[in-house]
């Protein structure tokens, strides 16, 4: 079969409503020589019918796997499995992009011989299509991931905005049982030992839709322990596979993402104990990824998410994490304010 320049995955499962619009965003791209790979996961409203219909109506471009539902994670190995393109993106089927997302990406991976390339993006309203907030669109210089692994911890966790080198994706490390919950997360933590440069475009390309709602979801026992089991394989998988810079690295990111962000979702469950479960965090970060609290990748004098995280961790380690996710929830939900990591 013949390569392509990129293909764009796009898991569909219940979006019925807002899958059109996002397939003809990707069957408008300025980029020509790309596929889109789009994967029913068992969805039980029309899904099918609009993706077939796509297909016929654009069969160089649209490829349909229609599975039994397995979840996000396994569809999208199921994708990178087929993907011809020389780089990989991801695409959410509730949300649009712009007609020059694959071009742009794409020529910034490669006029920079780059693993991974970085867009910006809008958070835009469901209801009303009005622009939120627009994220990473700050000039950002490329860099080398050996040298300055800390940057890493600029990029969002979602693979949405990204280009990714197609034989560093096909060589991914597949979880046995995938995490119930961060799992993009995750999949950008197993990416990094294979990546040797990051480049940025400011451009926003990527239309993030925000529905009304997308609350949180109640995060009970099992979706907790699922993730601390999953980040003990990736800790695994970064002491046979990278350098020790990136696993100082590792545990920086086990800071934010399990310190913060977990606890952050977690303070929404009405039936958690937050106080047992930041004793409990704090005691698996301790164990697992000891030096998040003193490494060097964390610091206070740099600039912008550096600086924020090294906030953090300082609130963390007072042990005056309740009352600043009240804190921030407030911030949320009364002013519309967010910090932007």
């Amino acid at each position: 079969m013949s390569s392509k320049k990129a293909s764009i995955i796009v898991p569909c499962y219940k979006v019925e409503k807002y899958l059109p619009r996002c397939l003809d965003s990707l069957v408008s791209q300025t980029l020509k020589d790309i596929e889109v790979i789009c994967i029913n996961d068992g969805s039980p409203d029309h899904c099918i019918d609009i993706l077939n219909d796509y297909k016929a109506r654009f069969p160089e471009t649209i490829v349909v796997i229609d599975k039994q539902n397995e979840g996000v994670w396994r569809g999208r190995f199921d994708a990178i499995a087929i993907a011809r393109g020389e780089y990989i993106g991801f695409v959410d089927s509730d949300d649009y992009v712009e007609p020059d997302f694959a071009e742009k990406l794409y020529n910034t991976a490669k006029n920079n011989d780059a693993d991974i390339s970085v867009c910006g993006f809008h958070r835009v309203d469901v209801d009303t299509g009005k622009i939120l907030n627009t994220e990473m669109t700050d000039k950002r210089q490329p860099f080398n991931v050996e040298e300055e692994p800390q940057r890493l911890l600029e990029l969002n966790g979602a693979p949405w905005n990204k280009f990714f080198r197609a034989s560093i994706m096909k060589n991914l490390h597949d979880f046995e049982e995938p995490p119930r919950i961060f799992d993009d997360m995750m999949m950008h933590l197993l990416i990094y030992p294979s990546v040797e440069k990051v480049a940025f475009t400011s451009h926003a390309l990527v239309n993030y839709i925000i529905r009304n709602d997308s609350i949180m979801t109640t995060i009970d026992k099992s979706k907790i322990d699922s993730t601390y089991k999953a980040m003990l394989e990736v800790k695994q998988v970064y002491q046979e596979t990278a350098s020790q810079r990136l696993q100082e690295f590792l545990d920086a990111a086990a800071f934010l993402h399990l310190g913060v962000s977990l606890m952050f979702r977690i303070s929404y469950d009405k039936n958690a104990d937050l106080k047992t479960e930041l004793s409990r965090n704090q005691a698996y970060l301790d164990s697992n990824f000891p030096t998040w609290n003193s490494n060097n990748v964390i610091s206070y004098n740099s600039k912008g998410t550096l600086k924020k995280i090294s906030f953090a961790r300082k609130i963390y380690r007072s042990g005056l994490m309740i009352p600043a996710l009240n804190i921030y929830r407030l911030l949320i939900h009364r002013l519309n304010f967010d910090i932007k990591w």
